[in-house]
């Protein structure tokens, strides 16, 4: 199933696209089996599903780091996602996970758990326009003399945020990056990204369980059920989000069809 919706113009200009993708981990059934996902150009996509549905894998294949098949597998920017290196070089791929390290090219991951502060893990990064570093500072709420060895995971999270963000990126793929965050900064931080795909048309992917505020802030939903892609569309052309409370509701409803578990009742969104 392909995403619906997003056209051949966009994605083939600078999109993401996934064709036919077979995957699976050494000694265990494969998880994909020919997995197909259009994401055009100035998305903010959803992917959701249940723990263990394969969302976590499909990022990193999307961010280059798992080799599948041939070039043309998967495709981000017009490049191959795990071949053409540059695009992580460059710091047009950007990828934000849950570990608290940042990866840098070539260099790897780099922990961010040492005794400096703040200010020399931030101010370390070479080739950074300062007026954004500036505005991600102050979006974030950092203390520059915050030691990372004794602050927060809240804290600690903002600082990897932070840091992923400061080079301008045209793909960002994100792995349930906000979940230590206190719901201000979560929303700031949406807003900005918001702002990213509309001023820029960067495009992201992000990988949540916490929906709240999401309902205005989508406009794509990639639905996983066990490596299988059940749902791709745009957010207002889902026909169950058209008269549903909110966001939550709906999800909740696939993945308890998944569990013939009974639904619990949710209260609306205030948006």
């Amino acid at each position: 199933m392909t995403g619906e919706g997003n056209g051949d113009e966009g994605w083939r200009r600078s999109g993401i696209e996934v064709s036919a993708l077979q995957f699976g981990y050494d000694g265990q059934p494969p998880l994909f089996a020919r997995f197909n996902l259009r994401i055009a150009p100035g998305s903010r996509c959803l992917l959701v599903g249940a723990n263990g549905s394969g969302k976590t894998t499909l990022l990193k294949i999307l961010a280059g780091k798992h080799m599948v098949g041939g070039r043309d597998v998967v495709r981000v920017l017009n490049g191959s996602a795990f071949h053409d290196t540059q695009l992580v070089c460059d710091g047009d791929l950007s990828y934000l996970g849950g570990s608290w390290s940042r990866t840098i090219g070539s260099a790897g991951d780099v922990p961010l758990q040492g005794d400096f502060s703040a200010e020399h893990m931030i101010f370390g990064v070479d080739g950074v326009d300062p007026v954004r570093r500036e505005k991600l500072i102050d979006l974030l709420d950092i203390d520059l003399q915050w030691r990372m060895h004794k602050v927060s995971d809240g804290q600690r999270r903002r600082v990897q945020i932070c840091m992923g963000l400061l080079h301008p990126y045209k793909v960002l793929l994100l792995d349930e990056i906000t979940v230590d965050l206190d719901v201000v900064t979560r929303m700031d931080l949406l807003d900005f990204f918001k702002e990213e795909c509309e001023q820029r048309e960067a495009t992201i992917v992000y990988a949540t369980h916490i929906f709240d505020g999401l309902e205005t802030w989508a406009t794509d939903i990639a639905y996983i059920q066990e490596g299988e892609l059940r749902k791709s569309a745009k957010y207002l052309d889902i026909e169950e989000l058209k008269s549903a409370k909110n966001l939550l509701s709906v999800v909740e409803s696939w993945l308890r069809s998944e569990t013939k578990l009974p639904k619990k009742d949710h209260p609306r969104s205030e948006t």
